[in-house]
């Protein structure tokens, strides 16, 4: 009997970028299911609010092995309750590598039975964060070489308002 295998990908994803697509589409590639994992309730002051972020992030992934839910609440509580046995994270540089390190040292404590599979995005996506695209929009810079077209008219007429 085949176990399905379930990895989730954790973030705040406000706004969602390029670089979240480009990471969770090669997941897809290599799991038979992937939940992106949309945090509700976070220390960040997000531009989007959870129902807006998971909106947008259903618009994007379409594709049949790929689930968007909005969580709150412990990520290892998440997974469990997903049945995953994997959580995906990204690398952009080696900055990010020591906290993502502590990280999956302490979710491996909470909950021995799963991995942290860290994945690098392709090249042209290294430098996108989503704090960056923010920043980028509210200073009423071009965004649309880093979000899809829907992601950028959501924040065009967020930032309209």
């Amino acid at each position: 009997m085949n176990k399905t295998r379930i990895a989730v990908y954790p973030g705040t994803f406000d706004p969602i970028t390029l670089g979240h697509e480009d990471i969770v589409r090669r997941a897809a590639y290599l799991f038979d299911e992937v939940i992106v994992a949309v945090a509700g309730s976070t220390g960040k002051n997000t531009l989007f609010s959870l129902d807006e972020r998971v909106a947008l992030a259903k618009n994007v992934f379409k594709a049949s092995n790929i689930k968007v839910v909005g969580f709150s609440g412990l990520l290892m509580q998440f997974v469990q309750e997903q049945g995953a046995q994997m959580v995906i994270r990204g690398l952009r540089a080696a900055s990010d590598f020591e906290y993502e390190f502590q990280l999956a040292g302490m979710n491996r404590k909470l909950y021995p039975q799963f991995e942290t599979l860290f994945l690098t995005p392709s090249e042209q996506f290294m430098f996108i964060s989503s704090s960056l695209v923010r920043e980028v929009a509210v200073l009423g810079g071009d965004v649309h070489a880093f979000v899809s077209s829907t992601v950028e008219d959501a924040i065009l007429q967020k930032l309209s308002k």
